[in-house]
């Protein structure tokens, strides 16, 4: 069907040129890899509704975060009293050796991160509406710390699970919005660590490596020559890209040269993983385990953790088998008998929390214990997974080089925003951010020690 033509001095500024094929200039490469979407991707008469794409100090810096996603009963994990003479809760109660090293908060969460157990996956990325049906995540706290001093060490960061349905979970995304998947079998990630593995695999690991940097200089040549007939829009998202290329060829060339270099011994020995998936607490230990060995041999600086207790069965505690599955318990109705097994799981989820900090703080690393240099976040995406809240998060903040012994409360109604705390853990690593996601700052009431 053919159309009038209209006067050119009557059109809208609108371009008439043919969409740019995404992956046209890709083809003669022989890879399959994306530009960003850009205003020139996009067919010529789109309308405006078509869808649219080491510390300051010189020392290393650590940080483990940990996501426990059923949570903790609120009323036995808070204090009644703020400050820093507060009396412990029963759950801060088991970790009193180690008081003057952590920090508890009460009335902190994620501002619009809501929709119940999907808000796991916006623990460190504090996304808004993660129940909604369009939605998309954004880069994880860990992974930008990783973009910014994951060269500094072999593995830039760790994802860790326990019990994680994978594909549905994790702690860690990309800039992109991509889930990272969790690993889930202690000895792989510790034979990764500590295994060397024979010449020959070691070459075929850096010829690999050589490959994808040639492979993503023929990519970058090729995207700066489309430059020219951009508009300024497409010219700044196409800057992003070239910056992101330079960043992974950065990092896979810090990757290469680590495969040249001897893997750190150490005298623990190879994890025994159990199969079962009751054995919850014991797989959690040994995660604590391989992530301290990662700290101490500085394999790793960056290390997330998830506690999938959704995706748990009746778990197993000191050798006994609780009534009934995780997830189950934590709609408890205020049931005693699924109330005190629920005790009994948060308490030992502190134990074994403690013991982490015991052996953290046995390790010297130039005078100073590895608690000091290394900042745990333990907490949670639910404030009551019985009701399935997203507000008032249990929230525990260890090491790190903080001054702690304290419980700061904030309002538990109008919740302070839980970013803060990310943006002071990115300023500990001398990461130059005084914004993530929906901080207003730091975290008022912490500082430096």
């Amino acid at each position: 069907m053919s159309h009038p033509r209209r006067s050119s001095s009557n059109l809208p500024n609108i371009s008439t040129r043919r969409a740019l094929s995404r992956r046209h200039f890709l083809r003669s490469a022989g890879v399959v890899m994306s530009l960003p979407l850009l205003d020139a991707m996009r067919p010529a008469f789109a309308g405006s509704n078509s869808p649219a794409a080491a510390g300051p100090d010189g020392k290393p810096r650590r940080m483990l975060a940990i996501c426990n996603n059923l949570g903790l009963l609120p009323d036995s994990f808070f204090p009644e009293e703020s400050g820093r003479d507060y009396a412990l809760s029963p759950y801060l109660e088991v970790l009193r050796e180690h008081r003057h090293d952590f920090t508890v908060f009460s009335g902190v969460s994620h501002p619009e991160v809501d929709g119940g157990h999907p808000a796991d996956n916006c623990f460190l990325t504090a996304a808004p509406h993660p129940g909604s049906g369009g939605f998309r995540n954004t880069i994880s706290l860990d992974q930008l710390m990783a973009e910014n001093i994951g060269h500094h060490t072999r593995i830039p960061s760790l994802t860790l699970g326990v019990n994680v349905r994978q594909g549905i979970r994790s702690l860690s995304w990309t800039a992109s919005g991509v889930m990272i998947p969790c690993e889930e079998t202690a000895s792989d990630v510790f034979k990764r660590m500590f295994v060397q593995g024979t010449p020959a695999q070691s070459l075929r690991q850096v010829r690999k490596l050589e490959l994808g940097q040639s492979i993503l200089d023929t990519i970058a040549d090729q995207a700066r020559s489309l430059q020219r007939d951009l508009g300024a829009s497409d010219r700044e998202r196409l800057d992003q890209y070239f910056t992101s290329v330079r960043d992974l060829e950065r990092r896979m060339a810090a990757s290469k040269e680590w495969e040249r270099r001897p893997k750190p011994k150490v005298s623990a020995p190879v994890p025994l993983d159990p199969d079962d998936p009751r054995a919850y607490m014991e797989k959690t230990r040994l995660m604590y385990e391989v992530s301290r060995l990662a700290f101490a041999t500085d394999s790793t600086r960056i290390i997330t953790l998830l506690l999938d207790g959704v995706n748990s069965p009746a778990i197993e505690i000191d050798g006994n088998v609780v009534s009934d599955g995780y997830h189950n318990l934590s709609h408890h109705g205020k049931s005693e008998h699924k109330l005190s097994q629920l005790a009994l799981i948060d308490k030992w989820h502190m134990k074994l929390l403690g013991e982490l900090m015991s052996d953290l703080k046995n390790i010297r690393e130039e005078g100073e214990t590895l608690l000091d240099r290394t900042m745990i976040l333990y907490g949670t995406n639910l404030g009551s997974a019985h009701a399935h809240t997203t507000n008032n998060l249990p929230t525990l903040f260890a090491g790190g080089g903080f001054k702690h012994g304290q419980h700061l409360a904030f309002d538990t109604e109008r919740n302070y925003p839980l970013p803060n705390l990310f943006v002071s853990m990115l300023q500990r690593m001398n990461i130059e951010k005084d914004k993530f996601a929906s901080s207003s700052g730091t975290m008022r009431g912490l500082a430096f020690s």
